[in-house]
């Protein structure tokens, strides 16, 4: 499957997180974690709502 590069907007607290993950986990770069984090979302659908319906606001 082709990836696409786009633009996302994260604050500072957000884009440190996906940092640690990708060191923490060995990723290749901060894009591949988010890919995880969907890909994850996608496929537990018990999850999904959970993860879009509770509201965590972290810097709003």
């Amino acid at each position: 499957m082709l990836k696409e590069p786009y633009t996302i907007e994260l604050n500072d607290r957000q884009h440190e997180y996906l940092e640690r993950m990708r060191d923490k986990y060995d990723l290749p770069d901060v894009g591949k974690a988010v890919r995880v984090l969907v890909d994850f979302a996608m496929h537990e659908p018990a999850e999904e709502a959970r993860l879009f319906t509770d509201i965590r606001c972290s810097g709003c």
